[in-house]
């Protein structure tokens, strides 16, 4: 018989965020997420994301052994958004037992008819700098610290709940040259002179401050008609330029400016947090956050993790991108960087998939987004 508990307390919320940890532990492609990352984002006094949401999360039982969980979401800002009834699953994971997953599902579905939702979407997060999408083929591909690991069997499940694709991301590694093609450079440098663009260069942490906020307008911007995006609120930047200013490495974000001093391009790359999310099983404490700040300055780190490109919209077929391509690869070569891992790219976002037809590239983790008529699931 299949137990399901809703998380109250901090020690349950714990036991579901720890969870992964424990199913994955023999699977060497799985990498755990930063655990106080995680723990804060279920914590509405401490995560803004609760201005527009409301969320529940729920264990499984078995024999008083945990078997499963789930999270579910009311993002107000997305219904509004997209003007449709929908309630959005987190963070679902569970041993192979269908009596499980659909356990998990009912109380979802309790959930969302109690506040007259009508349709179910994920896995999703709270806004789409969270972890979403179901891995659906690279389940022999190491993980990615900012993404969701999970069995092949699940796939069999969500089929089995009579849940269908809604969209697809694609993921690519990228082998980087030991040269920059001089074509690139030569078409960066073109663009820069004749549309009066230029890069903006920070000796140190605290000079992205005045152009962090702009930055991140232009990600709502540019990002703004994408799959099941919500704006990221003034509350919202403000958490992230106060929890991640100060450690991020300066030498992987590319800000670009027109001739007015307006940012209108974005990039983020992050030194892979792979290896050490593994090694500390996701924890920062006691001595965790000795590999973490490791493996965000350390050069010996040649794996890199990229967050996103952001460009405006009405600049987004001037040459931007190429500006900020070409920056990252002097910086990667510079710093012996080898390997370049792309995050979830939606399957109709060609021009972005198109920058690396010029590099060696493999198209190597597939994931999912599942869509259901909460009536049509089949939960007995």
């Amino acid at each position: 018989m299949v137990v399901i508990k809703e998380v109250k307390t901090k020690k349950d919320l714990k036991k579901f965020v720890e969870f992964p940890n424990i199913l994955y532990k023999d699977n060497p492609y799985y990498c755990p997420p930063m655990y106080g990352d995680e723990l804060k984002t279920f914590i509405p006094n401490k995560n803004p994301v609760f201005d527009f949401c409301e969320s529940k999360q729920f264990l499984a039982f078995q024999n008083n052994k945990i078997v499963g969980r789930i999270g579910a979401i009311i993002s107000h800002a997305h219904i509004k958004k997209q003007n449709k009834k929908q309630i959005r699953f987190t963070r679902f994971d569970a041993i192979d037992d269908i009596n499980v997953t659909k356990a998990l599902f009912n109380a979802v579905a309790t959930y969302a008819k109690e506040n007259g939702l009508d349709e179910i979407i994920g896995p999703l997060g709270f806004v789409d700098t969270d972890r979403e999408g179901m891995l659906i083929d690279g389940f022999d591909e190491y993980n990615l610290s900012i993404t969701i690991y999970n069995a092949p069997y699940y796939i069999e499940h969500m089929k089995a709940l009579n849940f269908q694709k809604d969209v697809d991301w694609f993921e690519y590694q990228i082998t980087l040259p030991e040269k920059i093609d001089p074509r690139i450079s030569e078409l960066s440098d073109r663009i820069m002179e004749k549309r009066g663009y230029h890069l903006i260069h920070f000796k140190k942490n605290k000079d992205i401050f005045p152009y962090a906020r702009q930055a991140f307008e232009v990600i709502n911007d540019a990002f703004e008609k994408l799959y099941a995006t919500v704006p990221l609120t003034d509350h919202l930047i403000d958490q992230y330029l106060h929890d991640y200013i100060p450690i991020v490495n300066r030498d992987y974000v590319y800000v670009v400016c027109d001739k007015d001093e307006k940012v209108i391009g974005f990039g983020l790359l992050v030194p892979s947090l792979a290896k050490a999310c593994h090694k500390t099983n996701g924890h920062m404490f006691p001595f965790g956050w000795i590999r973490f700040l490791k493996a965000l300055k350390s050069k010996k780190n040649d794996i890199l993790e990229m967050y996103f490109i952001a460009v405006l919209p009405e600049y987004q077929r001037s040459g931007v991108n190429v500006i900020i391509l070409n920056e990252a690869m002097k910086t990667c070569i510079k710093n012996n960087i080898r390997i370049a891992e792309t995050g979830p790219e939606l399957e109709y976002n060609v021009d972005v998939q198109g920058l690396w037809k010029s590099f060696n590239a493999r198209q190597h983790r597939k994931r999912r987004s599942w869509i259901a008529k909460i009536d049509d699931l089949n939960l007995d």
